[in-house]
């Protein structure tokens, strides 16, 4: 049987067939797929996406800087070009490690591929890990006070109180300026936090940080307008002292968590723990109808009568 001869009408649609895919491959082109790929220009721009486009917080964007980084020069794929399957080979080591892990690579990828490149359909169907439930174990007020009897200083026992006190996260806490604590009042208005589920709003500190910190402040003769002049390192440095010496561990984020339950357990509601805590509150009731403003937040801080040292 002799095969049949093309129509005019089957060069045509070969000839179109043709047309198209030049046309494609010169976009994939200009689009940068078949160049040598800029990597450090590449996450710049990612960079600017996710802050400007994207609003997300400092620590965000770090994070998702360094995930991509990593990625690009350890599988040195080309992110026009690559799979699905290139993404499963490279996250298959992740998932078989800290679920916390595999989140944060994952989340990463989603933003740059899904979201930066306009490449979904590579991260499509990607879900992120479901999270074994383990209560978290709150350390007791005697653990933080023989934690306290260690330390060496005032700027340390004032670094202590205020994590414990008013609920802050670390680098807001590390982010203060004198001029943002009213030391009357023991009002703290924290630094402007970028995200979305992070809004700083005002916290307070209670007698005994605020005791602490008038005589540290008093001790200081620099012009460091930061409330607490210390690096992360320095930070994490007191915290391991004290798990080295007395063998407890805690942590800005332990002693946040420390805050919120005590607070529970004195009474307050947890729309103002975690307004406390810089959290949006997650209900239209909390959210609309609910008073936070400074005083209203103060009398709630201030009949809770929160203790650390007695």
């Amino acid at each position: 049987m002799n095969p049949r001869r093309p129509t005019p009408e089957d060069l045509l649609y070969f000839r179109e067939y043709a047309l198209k895919q030049c046309e494609k491959e010169e976009r994939r082109i200009e689009n940068g797929e078949n160049k040598r790929i800029d990597v450090d220009g590449l996450l710049k721009d990612f960079e600017m996406f996710c802050k400007v486009d994207l609003q997300l917080a400092d620590l965000s964007i770090r994070n998702h800087i360094r995930e991509i980084r990593r990625f690009l020069k350890t599988t040195n794929l080309n992110p026009y070009t690559l799979t699905k399957s290139d993404l499963r080979d490279y996250l298959a080591p992740f998932s078989e490690k800290n679920p916390y892990v595999y989140k944060t690579v994952l989340a990463a990828l989603k933003r740059f591929f899904r979201d930066f490149l306009g490449r979904p359909y590579v991260v499509e169907g990607l879900r992120f890990p479901k999270y074994p439930f383990e209560p978290k174990k709150v350390p007791s007020k005697e653990e933080l006070q023989k934690f306290y009897k260690i330390l060496e200083n005032d700027r340390e026992r004032a670094l202590f109180l205020m994590f414990a006190t008013t609920g802050l996260r670390k680098s807001e806490v590390l982010n203060l300026r004198i001029e943002d604590v009213d030391m009357e009042k023991r009002m703290v208005i924290p630094r402007a936090h970028r995200g979305r589920t992070k809004r700083a709003w005002v916290s307070f500190f209670n007698g005994e940080c605020q005791e602490v910190l008038k005589r540290y402040l008093s001790m200081r003769k620099d012009k460091n307008p930061k409330l607490f002049p210390i690096s992360r390192v320095t930070l994490w440095k007191i915290f391991r002292r004290g798990r080295e010496k007395i063998n407890v561990h805690l942590n800005p984020q332990i002693l946040r968590e420390w805050f919120c339950s005590e607070m529970g357990k004195l009474g307050v509601p947890d729309r103002y723990v975690d307004a406390f805590c810089g959290r949006v509150p997650r209900t239209v009731l909390a959210r609309y109808y609910t008073d936070f403003n400074p005083e209203k937040l103060k009398e709630i801080y201030d009949k809770a009568e929160l203790k650390v040292l007695s």
